[in-house]
């Protein structure tokens, strides 16, 4: 039955039962209207409308849960889908609905792997001309200040010293910024290093004190796998050192019950709701690329608690 025969037959059967008890109840209705009958036609009209609305209730209730979350509905949290109740039109309405989801979702994951990864190819790019052409112009620039100074007189000597000490640091920083563009050493030597390396960079610039709790018996991941790893937790030092004013930064990496875990808690101020900005969705659609299930819990004075939850790719 569709829809609008379903709101008829509801209508229908209200009317119907009035019409019933004006034929066989005793009650007539006199001209001029008595006040006794017009009372109980009031009270007549009030349980018709009371009955209606609760039918129309009952029969549309597929229709209110389906708005509900269409308004509350993420793509970056895969998996709601809504129970396909009733008959008919609202059957196939919630059933097309939750098919569109599937879609998009598909599509929303696709797109995102398609950017991120023309994302850590621009990096890798721009990792590399830092390195090869400014990296290696700069230091061209510090040998020629080196033996400028080695021959000049005082005080235009200590002046060069000045430069070129400026100029070591430039550089430093440029190869900084490449490791950030691009960790080399997750290339080279793996996970556990790479995150080992940013953790203590990370607490140099920051002063910040960084645990770190690494299982030994990690299993082995694809670069791909790594890599999301490597940049959720590096966003989430970054958003620690930037937004929790915290003093302390414990990162782990474990492997338990078929999962690989990467968690990143601060015992910074909390916000009891955690913020969904620009670098939290970017690590939702990290982990998304993955098929892993990001997880962030916030509790005033307490601290932010970032987790990364990654299935052992040799579980079935």
């Amino acid at each position: 039955m569709s829809l609008f025969w379903r709101i008829f037959a509801l209508n229908a059967m209200v009317l119907g039962t009035a019409t019933a008890l004006l034929l066989w109840a005793p009650v007539t209705v006199s001209v001029p209207v008595l006040l006794t009958e017009a009372v109980i036609l009031v009270a007549g009209l009030a349980v018709m409308l009371v009955a209606n609305a609760a039918l129309l209730r009952i029969g549309l209730s597929p229709l209110g849960r389906l708005t509900k979350l269409m308004t509350t509905v993420d793509l970056l949290r895969p998996g709601q889908r809504l129970p396909v109740h009733g008959r008919g039109e609202v059957e196939d309405l919630i059933r097309t609905f939750n098919a569109m989801l599937e879609r998009l979702e598909h599509e929303r994951a696709t797109s995102s792997a398609r950017v991120l990864l023309a994302q850590e190819g621009e990096r890798r790019r721009i990792a590399q001309e830092l390195h090869d052409e400014v990296g290696q112009s700069m230091t061209a620039i510090l040998l020629s200040l080196e033996r400028a100074a080695d021959e000049a007189d005082d005080p235009l000597r200590g002046e060069l010293r000045q430069v070129q000490e400026i100029t070591r640091e430039s550089l430093d920083e440029v190869r900084r910024l490449a490791r950030r563009l691009r960790p080399g050493v997750l290339d080279d030597l793996g996970l556990v290093s790479a995150l080992t390396s940013l953790s203590t960079e990370f607490a140099t610039h920051t002063g910040l004190r960084v645990l770190r709790r690494f299982d030994a018996d990690l299993p082995s991941l694809d670069q791909q796998t790594e890599l999301v790893l490597y940049r959720v937790a590096q966003e989430a030092l970054t958003n620690a050192a930037r937004h929790a004013e915290a003093d302390r930064v414990e990162v782990s990496l474990r492997h338990t019950d078929g999962v690989v875990v990467l968690a990143v808690a601060d015992d910074g101020r909390g916000t009891g709701v955690a913020r969904e900005g620009a670098g939290i969705r970017g690590m939702r659609e990290r982990a998304l690329l993955i098929g892993a299930t990001l997880e962030i819990a916030s509790q005033p004075k307490a601290g932010t608690e970032i987790r990364l939850t990654v299935p052992d790719p040799r579980e079935p």
